[in-house]
């Protein structure tokens, strides 16, 4: 996520006689959930991976290199989550959030009750837990998009999964071109101010270091950047994903797998070479390149090859969890999955001590090298912690707080996770 960077329905609540409704009752309802589950879990890492450079650096994302870390490993380590990771793993969360729509549906149609209400309830929740995350713990909140951006798919429910595919096509397009437009309209009118971006920087880092005040005053004050980046570059994305969610949920596309090989092929054959070579020419114009022309066409480059390579890492999850060593990677992979937004939260809270002046107030002091490591070691103790949890609760601590709110009661321990 950059920040900073889940038969379809007919009417009323929902039908069961699309393929995910009748899956979810189904034979091969435990498995294509577990894959569902899994692809939530490696989007979780990806995720991680990205929020901690916003993290350990407040220079991340200004177009500016912090000053604090200026050796070729530092740079080789920036450079390589910029190609590989920045800006294509909350597509693959959004991807999963029009999915997990149409099992909601489904849901709701088997306890007979009316869905829109019960999203709107959901919808609110996300709300309220991405606002308190963004000021509290990491401005770079996706919660709150996903909650905005939620209402335009409970609008657009009944959609056909091929005008879904489309509309998602034509969405990324048009912004595309819409950078590329700025680009042109910008050309030749200077570039970043790296002087003034440094100074601000500085302060921003300063300001995380100090008390609780401090770090509280400092998120607010990056609001309305992140606002700003959330509004005109990741929610198109993400309504993109959203859409082509719907569509796959609406077709059953992860009911089985093993039936869809040779499509995952393809996308692997297109989506990684076309998706690297955009997330080259996209971390070429992060790293520290002054011209705001060319920042904006990477833009629209990463705005079309970034699903690409995104699509092509579920691909790959997806033919490894239905093969050989899908048994092993599924116990590792799914049950963090099942607690995902648990998960996304504890993430910011525990790096929240570990770089603000809430805890250690390592912003800035931690090499991009470390800031991996530490990011891994999170995630493996977040599988170790789902693990257990799960054995003994059906739902994740905060899971189970937003299901008694899109339910308005408490749930019945014989309840379906959707």
């Amino acid at each position: 996520m950059t920040t900073r960077p889940t038969a379809g329905p007919t009417a009323g609540a929902g039908a069961t006689t699309g393929p995910a409704a009748r899956s979810a009752t189904g034979p091969t309802a435990s498995s294509r959930l577990r894959d569902v589950d899994a692809l939530r879990g490696f989007a979780l890492l990806g995720v991680l991976l990205v929020n901690i450079t916003y993290m350990a650096s407040a220079y991340q994302g200004t177009g500016v290199a912090d000053p604090a870390f200026g050796s070729a490993l530092d740079g080789t380590v920036r450079f390589l989550t910029e190609v590989f990771f920045e800006a294509k793993f909350y597509l693959l969360f959004s991807f999963l959030f029009g999915y997990s729509f149409t099992l909601q549906l489904a849901s709701a149609d088997r306890d007979g009750a009316a869905f829109p209400p019960r999203f709107l309830r959901r919808c609110a929740g996300l709300f309220v837990l991405g606002l308190c995350h963004a000021v509290l713990l990491f401005p770079g909140d996706i919660l709150t998009t996903y909650a905005v951006l939620g209402l335009v798919l409970l609008a657009l429910h009944r959609i056909r999964p091929r005008t879904a595919a489309r509309t998602a096509v034509v969405l990324l397009c048009a912004t595309a071109a819409g950078y590329l437009l700025l680009a042109v309209a910008v050309a030749g009118t200077g570039g970043t101010d790296t002087a003034t971006v440094t100074e601000h920087g500085r302060q921003a880092t300063e300001a995380l270091r100090g008390d609780a005040g401090s770090v509280i005053a400092a998120h607010l004050r990056q609001l309305p950047d992140v606002v700003f980046m959330l509004a005109f570059f990741q929610a198109p994305a993400a309504c993109a994903a959203f859409l082509l969610g719907l569509a796959a949920g609406k077709r059953g596309t992860l009911n089985d797998p093993t039936g869809h090989g040779p499509f995952l092929r393809r996308l692997q054959w297109v989506g990684f070479p076309v998706g690297i070579a955009g997330g080259l020419v996209w971390a070429h114009a992060a790293q520290g390149d002054s011209d705001t022309a060319y920042q904006l066409v990477a833009m629209a480059v990463n705005v079309m090859t970034a699903p690409l390579l995104a699509a092509a890492y579920a691909a790959t999850v997806l033919r490894v969890l239905n093969g050989p060593r899908g048994r092993r990677m599924a116990a590792v992979l799914a049950p963090a999955g099942r607690m995902t937004l648990t998960n996304y939260l504890t993430q910011s809270l525990v790096l929240a001590f570990v770089f603000t002046g809430f805890g250690a107030a390592l912003v800035g002091r931690l090499a991009p090298a470390y800031t991996v490591l530490t990011a891994l070691a999170l995630f493996a103790a977040q599988t170790v912690f789902s693990r257990w949890w799960l054995a003994r609760h059906r739902y994740g601590p905060v899971e189970h707080l937003l299901r008694a709110v899109t339910l308005a009661r408490q749930p019945r321990r014989t309840e379906k996770a959707t």
